[in-house]
């Protein structure tokens, strides 16, 4: 009797502890134990360089107007995607707007894996006016083309742009390869000069520029 009762004991709790096992199984594959798309792994970089920068290799006159801490820092900048990392930029406030205006935009250029980014300062939109930025903002179809036109498909360091000499742009269709020229500290594209320039982000270098490209400038 004795070894029937401690049989039986034994196969309650043999089941207790296979249905505490289906229980583990169930809750880790369970909806709420997923990563969350903030949590997806980074995205890797260009191997051999590939134009690549570092915080050491930032260089241009307006360089000093970048925070020294924070997210916004050129050290703040290096882990997050490009236009996440702009968003945190006291100097890409209205480049900000103007990407925000451009629905998908900001994840189109956060899901690239290399690019160039030449990035009008806030002043260099001001020389737009107010009522021609509010235009732009309210026309998306007419703002996409231009943002796109600063935009490279490939990343690019100085040196690279300088050995370049042209580049292609992100829309193809916008028309025209953008103008490198000068070198160091006087460096241009297209004629704007480079304010900031070698910026490193998660999957892009940027370089902050003191004019707005306009599609279609250098188109043969």
């Amino acid at each position: 009797m004795n070894i029937r009762r401690i049989l039986g004991i034994g196969a309650v709790a043999a089941a207790a502890v296979s249905l505490a096992a289906c229980g583990g199984a169930d809750n880790a594959s369970s909806p709420s134990s997923a990563p969350s798309p903030s949590q997806s792994a980074p995205m890797p970089a260009p191997a051999g360089g590939g134009g690549v920068t570092t915080a050491k290799d930032v260089f241009g006159p307006a360089c000093s107007q970048v925070p020294t801490s924070g997210e916004g820092s050129v050290a703040g900048m290096v882990d997050d995607p490009v236009a996440t990392a702009a968003s945190n930029n006291p100097l890409l406030t209205k480049l900000v707007t103007a990407v925000k205006a451009v629905p998908g935009l900001a994840d189109t250029l956060n899901g690239q894996q290399a690019i160039t980014v030449f990035a009008p300062a806030d002043p260099a939109f001001d020389e737009l006016g107010d009522a021609k930025f509010k235009e732009l903002a309210a026309a998306p179809d007419k703002l996409a083309p231009i943002l796109k036109y600063h935009v490279a498909p490939q990343r690019y360091d100085a040196k690279g742009l300088e050995a370049a000499g042209t580049v292609p742009n992100l829309d193809s269709a916008a028309g025209g390869d953008l103008k490198i020229e000068g070198t160091g500290d006087k460096l241009t594209v297209n004629g704007a000069p480079v304010l900031c320039g070698n910026i490193p982000t998660r999957n892009a270098t940027v370089f902050v520029i003191g004019k707005v490209l306009m599609p279609g400038a250098n188109k043969q």
